[in-house]
């Protein structure tokens, strides 16, 4: 790991919590010019960029800076390396010159960017191929936030090893509460109707600021929140724009356009509050089609609670919601797990109605389907069920055998069936 500077020790974190990305993040520096920290606003980008940095400059703090800084870009550029430039996409500007000053000085770990939305015109696509590396970032998993005991690990299980741990004895309470605060750095230790005060605030800065800059075209504060409350009624599907519409539409009276929908989920995306979940593609057996459309889910769900302004107390009461919710939190625990076994994360679903909610897709081709579920013996049986129909539809022929059929549970021990089917509470799991 790269040494932190003297200047920089009192304004390091002494709270910092080590996180899944930070060994990318350090190989990435010792291989790259500069590293692009990306991720939704407040999951830790900014801590993380200063544990690595030796200087740094704070472009969200200062009018009269981010104003310098488009007349003269190459003043913020210097000073000790690894040099942190926080929120860079604030200045339109500053990308070509922190390009070209990696060309001059030669070597790696120049830079190090934080972001909180995607730039405009995508201007990073083309101009930072072999100088920047790219890491994305998002909100604690439990593993981080110490809310799982890491008993079974993730890369131990797609190599076969054993699935053994303790019942953590959570209740449906403490699994809502839990989901309702989220993976917020800042907000780990609140309540989680407190951590939700906040997150409501997050969700008004994003409908009312954040949204509308993202494009630079002014958008409607009270159409973007209803918009939020039809995703979080649908949290952990393939809602379509029409489904969504309709879904507003019943709220709010009057239905908006198509392409609007469609530019506002764009832009939901591009500010790293919604991240899809792309459907698996593969060879079948049989003529099954395979489902194209993404499943739709925040980045965190504490932020689909927040946008339907509930509590963890009435979570805690539906089980059907708990059980979307639950789903959308293990999804985000996956995506940290296997973006660290450079990994990728899909669903399956076909027209035959098989699904496995998430698939992990490694670089080699290797694969292991997983079903999510909150917990219960008929249900984990019906689950172990699902994943050994999805794999007796893969064509094992050109795809491989899977690494491991996983059931994610909230609660109970976990275990591992006669045909090594893995049981794993996701309170139990780390990378």
């Amino acid at each position: 790991m790269l040494s932190i500077g003297d200047d920089m020790a009192d304004t390091r974190n002494p709270n910092y919590l080590d996180r899944v990305v930070d060994h990318e993040v350090a190989e990435a520096l010792a291989s790259s010019p500069a590293v692009l920290i990306e991720g939704p606003r407040g999951c830790g980008k900014t801590w993380t960029g200063q544990r690595f940095a030796n200087s740094e400059v704070f472009l969200d703090g200062s009018e009269a800076l981010r104003v310098a800084a488009e007349v003269d870009p190459d003043s913020i550029l210097e000073g000790e390396e690894p040099r942190l430039l926080d929120e860079w996409q604030l200045i339109r500007g500053i990308w070509n010159p922190m390009r070209h000053a990696c060309d001059r000085r030669g070597g790696f770990g120049h830079f190090l960017l934080t972001g909180s939305q995607n730039p405009p015109d995508d201007i990073t696509e083309h101009s930072g191929a072999g100088r920047v590396a790219r890491v994305r970032m998002r909100p604690m998993a439990l593993w981080e936030s110490g809310d799982s005991s890491g008993e079974v690990s993730l890369a131990s299980l797609l190599e076969g090893g054993r699935c053994l741990a303790k019942d953590a004895e959570q209740t449906y309470s403490s699994i809502a509460s839990l989901i309702c605060r989220g993976g917020w750095p800042r907000m780990i230790k609140m309540a989680p109707n407190t951590a939700q005060a906040r997150l409501r605030d997050y969700l008004d800065n994003i409908t009312r600021t954040d949204i509308s800059r993202v494009s630079g075209v002014k958008r409607d504060p009270q159409l973007v929140r209803a918009l939020l409350a039809s995703l979080a009624r649908n949290e952990a599907t393939t809602a379509s724009c029409a489904t969504l519409i309709k879904d507003m539409t019943e709220e709010e009276g009057s239905p908006p356009a198509r392409s609007t929908i469609r530019t506002y989920l764009d832009e939901l995306v591009r500010l790293f509050v919604l991240e899809p979940l792309p459907a698996w593609t593969t060879h079948l057996r049989s003529s099954a089609r395979l489902r194209k459309s993404p499943k739709r889910f925040f980045s965190d769900p504490a932020l689909a609670v927040a946008a339907l302004t509930t509590s963890a107390a009435s979570v805690a009461k539906d089980t059907e919601a708990m059980g979307l919710l639950f789903e959308s939190m293990a999804i985000r625990d996956l995506r940290v797990y296997a973006q660290s076994l450079d990994a990728h994360l899909y669903y399956y679903g076909d027209s035959n109605d098989l699904e496995a909610d998430a698939v992990i897709e490694g670089l080699d081709g290797q694969w292991a389907a997983v079903e999510i579920k909150l917990g219960g013996g008929e249900a984990i049986a019906d689950a172990m069920d699902s994943l050994r129909a999805v794999r007796s539809q893969i064509d094992t022929t050109r795809r491989g055998e899977p690494a491991r059929l996983i059931v994610l549970t909230a609660f109970g021990h976990g275990y591992q069936t006669d045909d090594d089917i893995a049981v794993v509470p996701l309170t139990a799991l780390k990378p």
